[in-house]
């Protein structure tokens, strides 16, 4: 993916242990909407074999003779859908990956997994934050032969909470101290009445061109709650060099997309930031960080 010319990757969501996910069929294109529904369920070879992949990774790094793409990589984390110690799932996750990624990211918002979106409550993510934290922090000091930095940690939430869920949430990233940024957003369990595909009814988590204004607005909120204080990454129904532009003008230091590759492919890429440079040129800004925020 770094290949295809991302700037940073994300990995996951991974759980501790491997698990199949839901059951198939499970992802259902919505070509007439440019959207997708999925239900995924967290399907996951588990954070053992995806850690050793990793540990590959960050071993050929520090040999020079060996070609590694730049970039930044995050792994994203979330419990097993059996279990009911989710504390202990996120910090197994935390402590494989801490050593071995730029960012890692706790997914309490996907709607795939029972009772996961329990977990984005005030009492409940701090908890996990708290967990995940100290977890990260053991796992880097373990070994002082080693030499890692601490990762960033972001929360990625919903764009289905609601205006109280929001302010708590960005009340403990920025007063907590624990969380260096949010992810906004997942995908949602709304269906706008504008949906055509015949697929619009299918249970899951909706992604794709219909979520780009939910999730931008939200994107905004959240940037006016945290008065600009905590980085945030933008994601939702990204497909072009204008979504692009907009997320980063409502608050995104960082934009990520997904939907809009599997419509769009490998060349969607290179126009996305092609596009972007010549708005920004145009806008008087020499780059990304220029702009952040500014219709916020």
């Amino acid at each position: 993916m770094l290949s295809m010319g991302f700037g940073f990757v994300e990995a996951g969501t991974i759980t501790p242990l491997p698990q199949p996910g839901n059951p198939k069929p499970r992802a259902f294109r919505l070509s007439a909407d440019q959207a997708i529904i999925n239900r995924y369920g967290f399907n996951s070879q588990g954070a053992a074999d995806v850690g050793a992949r990793m540990q590959a990774r960050a071993e050929a790094k520090r040999n020079a003779s060996t070609a590694i793409r730049p970039g930044i990589v995050g792994i994203n984390i979330g419990k097993n859908k059996a279990s009911e110690k989710a504390l202990e799932d996120y910090a197994r996750g935390a402590a494989r990956f801490a050593r071995l990624c730029d960012y890692l990211v706790i997914n309490v918002s996907s709607p795939n997994t029972p009772g996961l979106r329990a977990l984005q409550s005030r009492d409940e993510l701090a908890a996990i934050v708290r967990t995940v934290r100290a977890a990260m922090d053991g796992a880097i000091t373990v070994d002082a032969r080693v030499e890692a930095s601490i990762p960033a940690l972001l929360v990625k939430i919903s764009p289905d909470l609601g205006e109280a869920d929001l302010v708590d949430i960005a009340d403990l990233a920025m007063n907590s101290g624990l969380i260096d940024g949010l992810i906004v957003s997942n995908t949602t369990v709304s269906r706008p009445e504008t949906l055509k595909s015949g697929s619009k009814r299918e249970t899951g988590g909706l992604s794709g061109r219909p979520v780009f204004r939910l999730s931008t607005d939200m994107l905004k909120a959240v940037r006016t709650l945290t008065h600009g204080q905590v980085p945030l990454v933008g994601v939702g129904g990204v497909s072009s060099g204008r979504d692009a532009y907009e997320k980063i003008r409502c608050g995104a230091s960082l934009v990520q997309l997904y939907t809009g590759l599997t419509y769009g492919g490998p060349s969607l890429i290179p126009r996305i930031k092609a596009d972007l440079a010549a708005m920004l040129r145009a806008d008087g800004f020499t780059s990304v960080a220029d702009a952040v925020g500014v219709d916020v």
